[in-house]
């Protein structure tokens, strides 16, 4: 039997007629999933809170890349208003998206709430992703083998919905409301599947997950305990950020990838390793929970969603 050969970003194919908006591409997973996009080709929308450092990352790919395809634009993913803007922006731009990689967050903060009143995880890595998704869909309609791309994490696994506390008023934990935004993105991914499948909409819904990969989300926000455990203790067991992007850059351009498929590194524990296809927890493809969370995210975001062609 002929042992298959370790998917790697060199196998990645022509991308050079697509169009890519990737959420947190100034550093880690983002900037590599960027590098990697415009190494073969693609148009890629650097989305940033900080444009000063997309612009820094983008001299930076240029430097390596000159003929690389890229743009910044600013997106704070807490802040619904920022995402409205950005939207605005991108459909002017462009008639079309081919790819949205929603790889963006944050992880372990001190309690805060987000301009608008929600918990600052919770916004970030989930409600903001869920209205640009729904605020792009008919670019992403148009599209050339269109797809989202959600990034979640194995901590999906230990989460759960605080619906009866959402901004954690009551109780706030840093690592549990970091599982709760990331089972939300899981869930996210998996219901927006069916309601794409049962629309009959062009777009894919893919979920991936890094692994345990090296990156600022373990030290940019947690601190304490967390921050000691993620940043330093176990750091040295983490794979690079390029190898950790490996299951989202598969998710995003692979042929063969279906919707409602989960990828994340074939390692021990899908901690490190190459792409493979994975499972979500039962609970996170449960489809009344993926009902709920759609209606809450709904009307915390004030976001709908109409599966269909561009119209303007």
């Amino acid at each position: 039997m002929t042992q298959q050969r370790p998917w790697t970003a060199e196998r990645i194919g022509d991308q050079s007629t697509r169009v890519f908006v990737v959420t947190g591409a100034n550093s880690g997973l983002g900037l590599a999933t960027v590098r990697a996009l415009a190494a073969r080709g693609g148009h890629v929308i650097l989305a940033v809170r900080d444009e000063e450092k997309g612009r820094r990352a983008v001299e930076l790919l240029l430097a390596g890349q000159p003929d690389a395809r890229l743009e910044v634009r600013r997106l704070d993913l807490a802040d619904l208003d920022s995402v409205r803007a950005f939207a605005r922006e991108v459909r002017a731009a462009h008639r079309r998206i081919d790819v949205l990689v929603n790889n963006a967050g944050i992880m372990a903060p001190p309690r805060r709430l987000s301009p608008q009143g929600h918990e600052s995880q919770f916004a970030c890595n989930h409600l903001g992703h869920f209205a640009l998704t729904g605020l792009l869909l008919d670019r992403l309609s148009a599209g050339k083998d269109p797809r989202v791309v959600t990034v979640t994490s194995t901590n999906h696994r230990q989460g759960r919905l605080f619906l009866d506390d959402l901004t954690g008023e009551r109780g706030y934990s840093p690592m549990a409301f970091y599982n709760q935004s990331k089972f939300a993105n899981a869930v996210f991914g998996q219901e927006l599947h069916r309601r794409l499948s049962e629309a009959g909409s062009p777009v894919r819904s893919v979920l991936a997950h890094p692994g345990y990969s090296a990156t600022r989300l373990q030290t940019s926000a947690p601190v304490g305990m967390v921050r000691m455990l993620f940043g330093r203790v176990l750091r040295p067991l983490a794979q690079s950020a390029e190898r950790g992007a490996l299951p989202q850059l598969y998710a995003a351009t692979d042929p063969g990838v279906r919707g409602g498929e989960f990828f994340g590194p074939d390692g021990p524990g899908e901690l490190r390793g190459g792409p493979k296809r994975v499972r979500p927890a039962p609970a996170a493809a449960d489809a009344a929970t993926g009902r709920r969370l759609w209606e809450v995210s709904e009307l915390l975001t004030g976001v709908g969603f109409a599966p269909g062609p561009a119209t303007d």
